[in-house]
């Protein structure tokens, strides 16, 4: 990061007030009258019907519309095991998110602890002050058992977004890929490297979509995952195929789909050439991918490719899915984000980008035409239509699924955050 870049970061954060996120009263509080209602003695008639029926607390407080994304800041962005506090600008970046793009109430909680189980403890214990839950940032593979614990134990959802919002976008954006460069996602040879959470999210829910597991090749630091190889844990295991594949060099041999969840520069141009005809590569490593697009395209002529970057063509990134997804989630007041909810999201997400693009999101990418095409395979982060055509997925596949508590919104689809 350049010095310019980095002094407009910290200034950024620090003014015209330190930090993101502020309170707003949403009721007046000017009068004696005011204060009376507000607080004491009239706070305590909805105390006493949410203690009658614990519904009443969507009725009464903030809580229908109120997500807290807690963290224990193990695995801050591309930066690692930093601690809690240092994680506490990006969590209150996903609020502000939240707010900016769903209309969503969001507070950050930055937990010390110091196992998996006194995190799980403590956010347990806390969990039904809100409406949902976003983690983020846990290293795997304590994660994994964090979110199901979690799940398990807790009456709101929760959703690991590094698992499953880079998951559903990803695979949105591959199913995209493959079609246009006329193949199949059930016929797919799939090269996957990285066996972290964002990897095994993503791989899990390509088969949800229609991969075959026996398909997909894993590899992590150590090599191809294969079945039979020592000291694998439960969630590796569950992509140990059977394959002579040992290597990177070995495994993308006539592999038609890359994707990287990993580092820099671990994809060469050598490993590319050997890829398949028309392939797609998904190199997702921030803020340097696995193999750069003007190396990739240097190489291959007839690839599609991916980054998480937004200075290139086709961004992986998760406000394409997150914000709207709790929306409609919490919207319907599901008890639990399922895997057709996630796929509901997948198809919506990537329907959205076969329709034409209204001019202001044109507009906002320098005028430059979008359309369905290799270099245009996911809508943009700023097009307003996802708040509509992901939520509405999302609640329908809720109360299809049985995990709703309210019917379908009257009031869907969304046009703009202020319907929400």
């Amino acid at each position: 990061m350049s010095d310019t870049l980095k002094k407009a970061a910290l200034d950024y954060h620090a003014f015209p007030k330190p930090g993101k996120l502020s309170v707003e009263l949403t009721t007046p509080a000017e009068t004696q009258e005011d204060l009376s209602l507000a607080y004491s003695p009239g706070v305590a008639e909805p105390v006493r019907e949410i203690a009658k029926d614990a519904e009443n607390a969507f009725k009464y407080t903030a809580k229908g519309n109120l997500v807290a994304v807690i963290t224990d800041g193990s695995a801050i962005l591309g930066l690692g095991n930093l601690g809690p506090l240092a994680s506490k600008p990006v969590m209150e970046g996903k609020s502000l998110l939240f707010k900016r793009f769903a209309g969503i109430d969001s507070v950050d909680v930055e937990v010390e602890s110091e196992s998996p189980e006194a995190f799980i403890e403590t956010v347990a214990s806390i969990a039904n002050t809100w409406g949902g839950i976003n983690l983020e940032d846990i290293k795997a593979p304590e994660c994994f058992q964090i979110e199901k614990a979690l799940i398990e134990r807790c009456q709101v959802p929760i959703f690991h977004d590094d698992q499953h919002g880079t998951a559903i976008v990803t695979v949105a954006g591959m199913l995209n890929a493959l079609e246009i460069q006329g193949k199949r996602i059930d016929e797919a040879k799939i090269v996957c490297l990285g066996a972290g959470a964002a990897a095994h999210a993503c791989c899990t829910l390509m088969v949800s979509a229609g991969a075959k597991r026996e398909n997909i090749t894993m590899l992590d630091s150590k090599g191809v995952i294969y079945a039979g190889r020592d000291n694998l844990n439960e969630y590796k295991s569950q992509f140990a195929n059977e394959t002579d594949a040992r290597t990177l060099d070995d495994a993308i041999e006539g592999a038609d789909a890359f994707l990287g969840v990993s580092g820099p520069d671990l994809l060469s141009a050598e490993n590319l050439s050997k890829m398949a005809e028309r392939p797609v590569v998904f190199a997702c490593s921030n803020p340097d991918p696995e193999i750069s697009p003007a190396l990739a395209n240097e190489t291959r002529d007839d690839l599609i490719m991916a980054t998480g970057r937004s200075d290139y063509p086709n961004q992986v990134n998760n406000v394409l899915c997150f914000p709207f997804l709790f929306r409609g989630t919490l919207d319907v007041r599901a008890t639990a984000i399922n895997e057709q909810m996630k796929l509901a999201a997948v198809e919506a997400i990537r329907g959205l980008a076969k329709q034409d693009v209204p001019a202001e999101v044109e507009a906002g990418y320098g005028g430059v035409t979008l359309s369905f095409g290799r270099e245009y395979i996911l809508p943009k982060p700023t097009d307003p239509r996802l708040l509509g055509e992901v939520a509405a997925a999302v609640a329908k596949a809720a109360v299809d699924t049985g995990v709703a508590r309210l019917p379908y919104p009257s009031h869907y689809p969304l046009e703009s955050v202020e319907d929400c």
